[in-house]
């Protein structure tokens, strides 16, 4: 199934669940059994319901309300329906209490709670009904053909995507490659190049994905047209994929496709309001974490004679600028249990708010890292320097930290600089304090665990553990006469 198909699918099953909703919040304003005389009459709600489908049509199409645009992930999908049902509800409440005639706007905000259960509901069912085709082998079957940091990307967007359907099975390497011992690939079979194509059917290869710095090598145009012959779809990344910062749009001219890169920069008006909701949000937020962070820089000052350090980090163009935290050492062994709680749930980065109030940081944004590391980036990851770095971004939704390399953690933060928008940081920000959530949560849970004689320990997945089927194909080159 095409991810537009999908999309249109969810659509629909909104709309629905738009008029469906209706009857049980009547029923629950007015109860099951009632009285013409005790309530307004039903076709008043009626056109409040046309007007939120031809809203949610709307938001949809702005907002990308199927929710697996960047991956599916449950606490992007309540962020993304809450902001867009909260804009959805402020208008019909509006025109509610604007209306001459009798409209129950406690049954109207029933009928915002439902369809707001109701739309998270189907975006799930959506991913189990997905999840469920992929298990009876309605998946498509693909094959990357190379080793270096875009196809391993690649596999992952791929596998963070069910509504594509489409499931990594192997990579396809020359076999000298020298990408190819850093994977942890568990087996690695070496053919001649002529069979390959013959092997790919044999698999049920159904797709081929050239992700090659020289695609047009004539054993790569050879591979691309047998692979046709045989009826399977060819596809490949355009390089320089490190032109990210750019919007592409093919053009067909006359049969030769011209892949054209737009710049998409953020208006003036954007980054306007941004500053205005960080002095807004960040005042809000210094008064609730005030109260927080007084018994922690308490207990701090008690055990390490002072509270807050200021550390050195580059912000917007690579400019220097002191950060505010918590006096706590990142991943140290002789941590207390008390820095580690600190750390674990990030509190020991809200002194921040201080960095935001000052225009040095927003509050979403790429995290900024030390000039130590910044001196080392390449020219695509200085692309991440454009804009101002923030207390959090897309990068730590996904669950990216300071441990992680700048080169996975500027993949999220080039996408959230590609879509600027406030709604964008909105989610981001509520996706945030989910993800502080489960990190509070699964610490305890380790802790418990822990404490036990059969604790278990938790341990991250390679590229490799997470397709359900792995294929290594290694290939000699040949000539294009062969």
């Amino acid at each position: 199934m095409k991810p537009h198909r999908v999309n249109r699918w969810i659509l629909f099953a909104d709309l629905a669940w738009s008029v469906v909703a209706l009857f049980p919040a009547e029923t629950l304003r007015y109860g099951a059994f009632w009285e013409a005389a005790d309530r307004g009459p039903s076709y008043a709600l009626l056109p409040f319901v046309a007007t939120a489908a031809v809203l949610w049509v709307l938001l949809s199409s702005w907002m990308k309300l199927d929710c697996f645009r960047g991956g599916w992930r449950f606490s992007a999908v309540v962020s993304q329906i809450s902001l867009a049902v909260l804009c959805l509800m402020s208008i019909l409440l509006a025109a509610g209490y604007l209306r001459r005639d009798y409209v129950s706007r406690l049954a109207l905000s029933y009928f915002g709670i439902f369809l707001f259960v109701g739309f998270i509901g189907i975006r799930y069912m959506a991913r189990l009904l997905l999840l469920a085709k992929s298990r009876n082998g309605h998946m498509r079957r693909v094959v990357i053909v190379g080793t270096g940091p875009i196809a391993r990307e690649l596999a992952l967007k791929i596998n963070r995507h069910p509504e594509m359907l489409c499931s990594v099975v192997g990579f396809l390497y020359p076999e000298d490659d020298a990408n190819v011992s850093s994977h942890n690939f568990k087996t690695s079979v070496t053919i001649p190049a002529w069979n390959v194509v013959e092997l790919l059917s044999a698999q049920a290869v159904s797709d081929v994905i050239l992700a090659l710095p020289e695609p047009s090598l004539p054993e790569v145009l050879n591979l691309a047209g047998r692979c046709r012959e045989n009826g399977i779809r060819v596809s490949f990344v355009p390089q320089p994929y490190e032109l990210y910062l750019s919007k592409p749009a093919l053009l067909d001219l006359d049969g030769i496709p011209v892949l054209q890169l737009h710049e998409v920069p953020a208006s003036d008006f954007f980054f306007q309001s941004k500053r205005f909701v960080d002095i807004v949000l960040g005042s809000f937020f210094c008064a609730i974490a005030i109260p927080i962070l007084l018994p922690a820089v308490i207990g701090l000052r008690g055990t390490k004679g002072r509270g807050f350090r200021w550390e050195t980090r580059c912000g917007q163009h690579g400019r220097s600028f002191s950060m505010l935290r918590l006096n706590v050492d990142r991943h140290s062994a002789d941590a207390t249990r008390f820095e580690t709680v600190l750390e674990k749930i990030s509190l020991t980065e809200l002194p921040q708010l201080w960095n935001v109030l000052r225009g040095e940081m927003s509050l979403v944004g790429p995290r900024p890292e030390p000039p130590d590391r910044v001196k080392r980036y390449s020219e695509w990851l200085q692309q991440r320097l454009s804009i101002k770095p923030g207390m959090t971004g897309l990068a730590q939704v996904h669950g990216l930290r300071d441990q992680n390399s700048s080169e996975e953690k500027t993949r999220f933060d080039l996408q959230y600089i590609l879509n600027p928008s406030a709604v964008a940081d909105v989610s981001i920000l509520l996706q945030t304090l989910w993800t502080l959530a489960m990190r509070l949560f699964q610490y305890q849970r380790r802790t418990v665990a822990e404490s036990n004689a059969h604790g278990a320990r938790l341990l991250d997945n390679d590229i490799g553990q997470n397709f359900e089927e792995t294929l290594q194909i290694a290939h000699r080159s040949q000539s294009s006469a062969d």
